[in-house]
């Protein structure tokens, strides 16, 4: 019969503590380089949780996905769709949600926890207006925890192809290295953690990339 692990001393039997920097990345607010990164793209994934379950939703746009208000705060139109409103419905009743957002041709991410609420404000909704259009609603955000994902997985995934095509990047895209020695004051990250980091994780990866 096969076991399941029960207990957080199990999984840090099995796994050890987490590295230094995966704590030290982690900020309470945006910073300028979070914020850029955010304001950056154009596609996140919406996470939330309800008396029926958790709920997981893309949301996507073609410029910013969400807006920047404050160091504290981002706002998140809701566009029409099919008005199942899974994830608004959670919202109403429980206000944790967290935001996983990506950036086509980086293979970093960035993860925003918090607290959310909703509002029909016109003036809110009219700050959103597109080609006569509104959403119906604007989910605001407060942010309580924001830090970038280690780019394994979408270097697994190889989900923008090669890994030498960064066509698609913004100008001025902070980077791992960027994020690290913000949040550290220069003790870590930086342009030499950028430019060994995909080779020293790809020596993790059970296929090697041949390209």
């Amino acid at each position: 019969m096969m076991e399941y692990l029960e207990t957080i001393a199990q999984l840090e039997a099995l796994y050890g503590t987490p590295v230094p920097t995966s704590l030290a990345k982690v900020a309470d607010h945006l910073t300028p380089e979070y914020r850029r990164w955010i304001e950056a793209s154009k596609f996140c994934v919406l996470s939330t949780v309800g008396p029926e379950g958790t709920d997981g939703t893309p949301r996507g746009d073609d410029g910013p996905v969400v807006a920047v208000q404050d160091a504290k705060t981002i706002l998140m139109p809701d566009w029409a769709g099919n008005n199942r409103n899974d994830s608004l419905r959670n919202i109403l009743r429980d206000d944790r949600m967290s935001l996983m957002f990506l950036v086509r041709g980086s293979n970093n991410v960035v993860r925003v926890n918090g607290r959310g609420k909703l509002t029909a404000d016109a003036g809110l909704c009219g700050q959103f207006a597109r080609k006569n259009m509104l959403p119906k609603t604007v989910l605001v955000m407060t942010v309580e925890e924001v830090y970038f994902q280690c780019a394994k997985a979408v270097m697994r995934a190889r989900l923008w192809g090669d890994k030498s095509d960064k066509r698609d990047l913004p100008d001025g895209l902070p980077t791992a290295g960027d994020f690290l020695k913000a949040m550290t004051n220069g003790a870590e990250g930086g342009t030499d953690y950028d430019a060994v980091y995909e080779d020293r994780a790809r020596e993790q990866f059970w296929v090697r990339d041949e390209s």
